[in-house]
């Protein structure tokens, strides 16, 4: 049988643009548009993006594209790279940047509350599956437990966490599509919930008796750091910060191939396969994640000062826009009562904080910025800091990194549960 060139299988697609380069640009130019726009200090893109998440754009935007059968995301090479070399060099340079003495300074409370969000997220995934199979037994029905542990990558790391779940448990486009829609609807609005207890924060501190003079020496602490470490990157920053990446990155996909030839090798009665264990892409994020979390207890973590993550994220959403080159916009709303096990979801993490913050006496800032590192990530959990005060913007960067690492694991372990609850 004659081999299909990869030529051959481009043009057996009827999109009107079927070359990767070009499509490449199209998406980058969409990046950096959407971006610029967000990026604006007033004027019609504020009020826009007020509304509208930026990061919806970067999902939505491409899979229009794809929608209007402009591009092809099913016959484009575009996503297997960024998953393969993006995906992973940007799980290590958004671990690198986990300051361990820092956490540990932030008060015991801090990290208990945001671990408390993060058990919120793992138990509402339970709940949610459990209440829906009782209501509405369709919509839990097949694979959608799959898709569900990408919205817990999501909703305890981030976007990358989310995407290496989709890998490790082989989540349709389709349904990663769709738990998209439900990752960003839910998410927003609980963040804009996040947003209003920010505004009403003296009178939860009240209600559960919480001391906010650490949050005060934080302030000083977190303002005295910032203008230690961050500086305009050099050449010289960015080259090494790229280097480590996509080096740590050759390292993990080095290393993941023996490590499955040897669990391949072990008894088949053991059944490893069944825990993704036999997965060459399972082993390279968790290596990935590993090795990032490694370096941050190194001098490594400095580079962060030059904007390690911010590359970490812009590789990210390179990787965002090539996922939504896969989406079927059709299909979104072919699964109604997601949005339900989404709110259902939410709410339970949401009792979680609130049961912990009054046992914990924790203040309100605590509890907004434990569960937005877990549910919005880097991206935003500054966001809901800085609503209470904007020096305390890097506390949610450094709670939101913490995720990144918990976020591969604990989202594996709440894929596997789910997997025995759906049989």
């Amino acid at each position: 049988m004659a081999t299909v060139t990869s030529s051959e299988t481009i043009n057996a697609s009827t999109a009107l643009i079927q070359q990767d380069a070009v499509v490449l640009g199209i998406l980058a130019a969409i990046l950096g548009v959407v971006f610029w726009s967000s990026s604006r200090p007033s004027g019609f893109w504020k009020r826009f993006y007020g509304v509208v998440p930026a990061l919806l754009l970067c999902y939505l935007l491409p899979a229009i594209l794809n929608t209007a059968g402009v591009i092809d995301g099913a016959t484009s090479g575009l996503y297997p790279m960024a998953r393969d070399y993006l995906l992973p060099s940007s799980l290590v340079l958004l671990c690198l940047a986990i300051d361990i003495k820092g956490l540990s300074r932030l008060g015991i409370k801090a990290i208990l509350m945001f671990l408390a969000g993060t058990a919120g997220v793992m138990l509402g995934a339970v709940v949610s599956f459990l209440m829906l199979r009782f209501i509405h037994p369709e919509t839990v029905a097949g694979d959608t437990w799959r898709g569900m542990a990408t919205l817990a990558g999501s909703w305890i790391g981030g976007g990358a966490n989310q995407a290496a779940m989709k890998e490790v448990f082989a989540v349709d486009a389709t349904l990663f599509g769709q738990f998209v829609a439900v990752d960003i609807l839910v998410a927003n609005a609980w963040m804009a919930g996040l947003l209003i207890l920010a505004g009403r924060a003296a009178k939860f501190d009240r209600w559960v008796g919480a001391d906010t003079s650490a949050i005060e020496s934080l302030q000083a602490r977190l303002s005295a750091f910032q203008a230690q470490h961050e500086r305009n990157p050099t050449l010289a920053d960015i080259m090494v910060i790229v280097g480590i990446a996509l080096a740590v990155t050759g390292l993990s996909h080095f290393l993941s191939g023996p490590i499955v030839a040897w669990i391949g090798s072990l008894p088949a009665s053991w059944r490893l396969q069944d825990y993704s264990l036999t997965s060459g892409f399972f082993w390279l994020v968790v290596l990935a994640t590993t090795f990032g979390v490694m370096l941050s207890l190194t001098k490594a973590r400095l580079l962060e000062g030059a904007g390690a993550s911010k590359i970490g994220t812009a590789f990210l959403y390179f990787l965002i826009a090539t996922i939504g080159m896969h989406m079927d916009l059709k299909a979104l709303l072919d699964k109604p009562w997601l949005f339900a096990l989404g709110a259902i979801w939410i709410l339970t993490h949401g009792l979680v904080l609130l049961i912990a913050a009054r046992v914990l006496r924790a203040p309100a800032f605590f509890l907004a910025v434990g569960s937005q590192a877990n549910i919005g990530a880097a991206a935003s959990a500054p966001v809901v800091a800085s609503a209470f005060h904007p020096a305390l913007a890097p506390v949610g960067v450094l709670l939101a990194v913490l995720g990144y690492a918990l976020g591969t694991y604990c989202a594996y372990l709440v894929g596997l549960f789910l997997q025995r609850l759906a049989g």
